[in-house]
């Protein structure tokens, strides 16, 4: 049986909730639940008028619930967080927490193929009822969206070559596993670097599969409406992908161009950055590896 903390051993436990800045009566989310550590820890500082909504699409942790009045547990993507809090009657919160990319659970499920430690069929899908998967972007994407998935979000040189090598490939039979992709591409990769070129083409094609970079932007420009003035936002991301939209956002509230200068020239930004970037010790990576590449940013509504 799978314990909660098997399930997900959170990432910056302390320092992500430190940066909500918990009110006792305050209204929460947390917007990837995974096996609820921090949710637990988020409940374990409210009183009880305190209220935590908490979000994750992965049927998985669903056995995690905390059972507890103020805890709701919403079973769907936080790109949804604005429309699923107004059924629940909530318009504002004080403050939101997401920690981003894969939990250690799907990592350690071999069969959700998530994982280049194990031969698996290529799936991918943190929603397991979604569409599409990792199979679908590798045996029915045309040559040139492969190359950009793999060129925008495994930020891989040869991703043209890559998808070459795979069209062609697949023409002869269907690559249906995690061994057979590596197969196709074992030209690209050479024995000391193998690990790492492969952590790249499978975070590209997941990437793509859950859609994660426009979740995340839908997801930071809602958190912007529903978040009171001086309400928080805690963000932990694992990728440059992830970490540069976060900090851009935060800095001034677009993920592209400049925003407006007020009358005096000064820039009208949404949000106070409370800390510029935190990252974990070296005792939580020797402890926790998921840990490694976390980073976290709090920023504070104006």
């Amino acid at each position: 049986m799978t314990t909660k903390m098997e399930y997900h051993n959170p990432v910056l436990l302390k320092e992500t909730v430190d940066g909500l800045n918990i009110h006792p009566d305050g209204v929460y989310v947390d917007v990837t639940f995974g096996g609820g550590g921090h949710s637990r820890e988020i409940m374990g500082r409210l009183g009880e008028n305190g209220k935590l909504f908490a979000f994750d699409q992965d049927l998985d942790a669903l056995k995690n619930a905390i059972d507890d009045e103020r805890f709701t547990l919403i079973n769907e993507n936080f790109r949804y967080i604005k429309r699923f809090l107004r059924f629940h009657g909530i318009k504002q919160v004080d403050g939101i927490l997401a920690d981003l990319g894969v939990s250690s659970h799907q990592f350690d499920v071999a069969e959700r193929g998530f994982s280049t430690r194990f031969d698996a069929e290529l799936d991918m899908r943190m929603n397991q009822k979604g569409d599409i998967s990792a199979y679908h972007v590798v045996n029915e994407y045309d040559e040139q969206d492969i190359a950009r998935v793999l060129f925008d979000y495994g930020e891989l040189k040869n991703a043209r070559a890559m998808a070459n090598v795979i069209v062609i490939a697949r023409k002869d039979k269907e690559i249906r596993n995690s061994d057979e992709l590596k197969k196709v591409l074992a030209k690209f990769l050479p024995g000391h670097k193998s690990n790492k070129i492969l952590a790249q083409i499978y975070q590209a094609i997941r990437i793509e599969v859950n859609q994660e970079m426009d979740v995340l932007k839908e997801f930071l420009e809602q958190s912007l409406e529903i978040l009171k003035p001086g309400g928080r936002l805690s963000v932990i991301s694992y990728h440059s992908l992830e970490d540069r939209l976060v900090k851009r956002y935060m800095r001034n509230g677009m993920f592209e161009g400049e925003p407006e200068r007020d009358f005096f020239g000064n820039f009208k930004v949404p949000f106070k950055i409370i800390e510029k970037l935190i990252v974990p010790t070296e005792e939580e990576i020797a402890s926790n590896n998921r840990a490694r590449s976390a980073k976290l940013r709090v920023a504070e509504k104006i």
